[in-house]
Formats: structure tokens, sequence, C-alpha cells
């Protein structure tokens, strides 16, 4: 998913006023990029949710779906307000990272590259596959969207690559391999993890896992038809969040929560 140039709500708009919340009352969410794409999904969804309401004011869960420039800023909002926040902003870096992860020590922190609750079982999945097939499967990753978004590959498809090499006992900077052309020749190394990324139209998002073997193949994927799947699952994150204590979360631990 990629967020383009969202308008940043101004920090004016988040008063940190501390309201306790009844446990019957909705969950007040408070969006840093409310007029970007993933912003106007998710107010639509609270709209058709009475579990949620959207207040600038006084929240219970900080949601970041806006630009890496705008996080530092997000998170020191959560942290001053002593409030959890998702992150679903991509195209980070390690010092967004960092930054990630300095938070999670007085808030809960969900960072998740992609909300929807199929992409995190499909992450599952392909852990799996390629615990199982091994090296002698090559991988390919294969990711769609629309013209407008920023970073490539994804930051879902990082995501899938990652449970990949973690299924074979790897990280993926080990293993990942971006981009083959024919003034670059590369031939596969045995192990190594493919990404391809393409862009046009309005594609909400896309994505293949090839397992590709000898005399035969495996594909997983992934189809978002509309925005929407985002913002519901970032409702099903907001809603893990506020029940947890200060750390870093992901959307598995999300859906590990509804199993139990």
């Amino acid at each position: 998913m990629t967020r383009g140039r969202a308008a940043i709500a101004p920090r004016s708009a988040f008063r940190h006023e501390i309201a306790m919340r009844d446990k019957d009352q909705p969950i007040r969410i408070s969006l840093i990029a409310p007029d970007g794409r993933m912003g106007k999904a998710i107010t639509r969804a609270v709209a058709d949710d009475g579990r949620f309401a959207i207040d600038q004011d006084h929240a219970d869960v900080l949601v970041d779906f806006s630009v890496p420039d705008a996080l530092r800023t997000s998170l020191d909002r959560a942290i001053s307000a002593n409030v959890p926040i998702l992150v679903g902003t991509t195209g980070l870096k390690d010092e967004h990272t960092d930054a990630i992860e300095e938070a999670a020590k007085s808030v809960a922190v969900l960072r998740a590259a992609n909300t929807a609750l199929g992409i995190t079982l499909l992450a599952e999945l392909v852990a799996r596959a390629a615990e199982v097939l091994g090296p002698d499967w090559d991988i390919e990753i294969v990711e769609t969207h629309h013209r407008k978004k920023l970073d490539a590959p994804s930051g879902t498809a990082l995501v899938l690559g990652a449970a990949a090499a973690r299924g074979r006992g790897k990280t993926l900077p080990e293993v990942a391999h971006f981009g083959r052309t024919s003034e670059h020749p590369h031939q596969r190394e045995e192990g190594s993890i493919g990404f391809a990324a393409l862009r046009g139209g309005t594609v909400a998002g896309e994505h293949e896992v090839k397992f590709l073997g000898p005399s035969e193949q495996i594909i997983l994927s992934h189809r978002a038809e509309n925005r929407m799947i985002f913002a519901k699952g970032a409702l099903v994150g907001a809603k893990f969040l506020v029940e947890q204590p200060a750390g870093l979360y992901s959307m598995h631990d999300v859906i590990g929560a509804s199993r139990r």
C-alpha cells in the first residue's frame, strides 16, 4: 500500500486531552492523515462500525498511514498522549525502525506494512511453504500497485519476502535480489528470493509468491479488490492495541489474539 502525499493533520488537531473511556464506549481513533487515501477509507469503515469513532481531540489509538517524514512526529504524539499507535506507513528506513522500537518502550506500537488479514495469513503460508520446500525451489515475488505508489518493492512484498526467508532460517537481506536486467544480468543463486514491482492503473494491491521447483510450481497469491479491506483490518488492529501494554506488535500478533 502507498499513502501518497496525504495531508497531515496539524499538531493543533491533537490536544492530548486525557478523557477516560468507558469499556462500553466506542474506541476513539485519531487519524494522522485524515485526508489521505487510507484516512478516508478508515473514516468510511468507522461510519459502518459502531464499535469505533473518529475523534481527533481524544484518542484511544492514533493511526498513521501518512509518509515516512511524518513518522517521528506521530510517534512523539503517541508518547506525549500515552496512547498506542498503529503505523501503516511503508517505505520506512532503518532510522524509522529505530524510532519505532524506541517508542515501543513507552507505548504499544503496531507496525503493519499491510493491515489486510488475508495478507497476514498469506505470510504464514509462505513461511511454511518455504520451510517445507527448501532451497531447491526458487522463490519470486511479484507485486502490482496503482500508478501513484511511491515505494518499490511494496512493504507487503518485503513482508512476504521476510516470511519466506524466515521459513528457510535466513534473514531477507541475506537472500533478497531486487531487479534483473540485460545490462546487469544475474544468474539465480541458490536460495535467493527475487522481487518484481509493477505499477499502473488503479490497482489496490496484488501479490504473488511463486515457488518454482523441478517440473512444478506453487503460487500463493492475494488480491485486494478495494482499499476497504485495509481499513477494516486497521480497525481490528486498533481494537487489539487498546488492550496491550507498551511493546512492538505486528498483524501476526493481532490474528494470533483473535484465535484465543
